[in-house]
C-alpha cells in the first residue's frame, strides 16, 4: 500500500488537538453547569440524551475527518494490469571494461564516457529493447535484453573493471555473445554497439563481425580515446600501469581497427569526443533498421482506494444525521410521556 500524496497525511497531526478540544469543551461544560446550581437539579433538567447526542455525533464527525485525510491523501494498493505494445528495435550494447578504458586521455576516463554515453542513448531508446555485455579478456551478459530502462541504467552504473578477472580485449567474444542475446524475432532490426578503444588484443573481431552481419545483425563500434593516448592509473595507488621496463603505459585509440571491425559488421565507426555527434549519428542509424513489436508488456500500478473510503466518509456523515434525529425523536416521545 501506498499513498499517492502522502503530504496530506500531517493533517492526521491535527486529530489529537480535535480530541483534545472535545474534552476540554465537555470540561468546561460540566463546571458551567455545576455554577448554575444544584448538580442533581441541573442535570434533572436537561434532556438524558443530551451527553448521548454528543458524543455519537463527535465521534462520527471525528472518524469522517480521519478518513477524508486519507481521502486527501489517495490510498493505492492491490494491481492493475494494462498490456502495451510497442515498436522498435533490439540493441546489445558490448562495453569495453578492460584496464586500457581507465586511461585518462578523455575526461573523467574512457570508461566513465562510455557509461554516460550509454546513459544517454538508454534515455532516448524509447521502445527500444536494450542489454548490456561487458567484456576483457573474457565477455558476460550484464543484463539480459529488456525494456526495463531503470534496472538497465542501475546495471550500467555498477559496472567497473574489477567484474571480469581476465585482462585483456577479445572484442570477437563480445560480439559473439552480444549475438547470442537477441530475441528469436526475425522480423525486428538487431544492432550490436561495440564502445572500445580498439586494442584488441585477442583477434578474430573482424572475422565475428562478417559472421553476425550475415544474420542481419548490424555492428557499430563507438571509438573511445584518443590517438595521442593516456595513461592508465592504478587502482588505489597514486601512480599508472608500467611495462615490463618500468616505463609508463600509454593507450591510444586505435581506430583503424574499429573501423574494420565497423565495416565488417555493415555498420558504422563513430569517435566518441566531447560533443554529442556519436549519440546523434547511432540514434539515426538505429531509426533506419526495421521496427517491429518488440514488447507487450504488462505493467502493474497501484489502484485507486480513495473512492471507497470516500463513500465510508458519506455514510458516517449520514448516520451522523440519522443518529441525531433518532436521539431527539426518542427524547421528544419521553417528554411526551412525561407530561401525561
Amino acid at each position: 500500500m501506498r499513498f499517492a500524496s502522502p503530504e496530506y497525511l500531517y493533517l492526521l497531526l491535527l486529530l489529537p488537538v480535535v480530541l483534545l478540544i472535545f474534552i476540554y469543551a465537555g470540561y468546561r461544560r460540566k463546571k458551567n453547569i455545576e455554577s448554575y446550581g444544584d448538580p442533581q437539579l441541573v442535570k434533572a433538567l436537561i434532556p438524558s440524551t443530551a451527553s448521548l447526542r454528543n458524543r455519537v455525533s463527535f465521534w462520527l464527525l471525528f472518524a469522517a475527518l480521519a478518513l477524508t485525510v486519507l481521502v486527501l491523501a489517495r490510498p493505492q494498493f492491490g494491481t492493475k494490469k494494462e498490456v502495451v505494445t510497442t515498436r522498435g528495435v533490439e540493441v546489445v550494447v558490448a562495453l569495453d571494461i578492460s584496464n586500457s578504458m581507465l586511461a585518462d586521455d578523455i575526461y573523467p576516463n574512457r570508461l566513465e564516457k562510455a557509461k554516460r554515453l550509454i546513459s544517454r542513448i538508454i534515455n532516448r531508446s524509447g521502445e527500444n529493447k536494450v542489454a548490456l555485455v561487458v567484456f576483457a579478456g573474457d565477455a558476460f551478459v550484464q543484463l539480459p535484453i529488456t525494456d526495463d530502462f531503470i534496472s538497465a541504467k542501475m546495471f550500467l552504473e555498477s559496472i567497473t573493471p574489477e567484474l571480469i578477472a581476465r585482462q585483456g580485449t577479445d572484442i570477437g567474444a563480445a560480439i559473439n555473445l552480444a549475438a547470442k542475446s537477441f530475441t528469436s524475432n526475425e522480423k525486428i532490426g538487431k544492432a550490436i554497439i561495440i564502445i572500445t578503444d580498439g586494442e584488441n588484443h585477442e583477434g578474430g573481431a573482424e572475422e565475428a563481425a562478417a559472421l553476425v552481419a550475415e544474420k542481419g545483425i548490424n555492428v557499430f563500434v563507438l571509438g573511445v580515446g584518443t590517438e595521442k593516448g593516456g595513461r592508465i592509473p592504478l587502482n588505489g595507488k597514486n601512480d599508472y600501469m608500467r611495462d615490463g621496463e618500468g616505463f609508463v603505459v600509454v593507450s591510444k585509440l586505435n581506430e583503424e581497427m574499429a573501423g574494420n571491425i565497423a565495416k565488417a559488421g555493415k555498420g558504422t565507426y563513430v569517435r566518441v569526443d566531447n560533443t554529442n555527434n556519436a549519440q546523434t549519428i547511432i540514434e539515426n542509424e538505429l531509426d533506419k533498421l526495421q521496427k517491429d513489436d518488440v514488447k507487450t508488456e504488462i505493467y502493474s500500478k497501484y489502484r485507486e482506494q480513495f473512492e471507497a473510503i470516500a463513500v465510508i466518509v458519506l455514510l458516517l456523515l449520514v448516520a451522523e444525521i440519522v443518529t441525531i434525529v433518532i436521539i431527539d425523536s426518542l427524547q421528544g416521545k419521553r417528554n411526551g410521556r412525561a407530561r401525561r
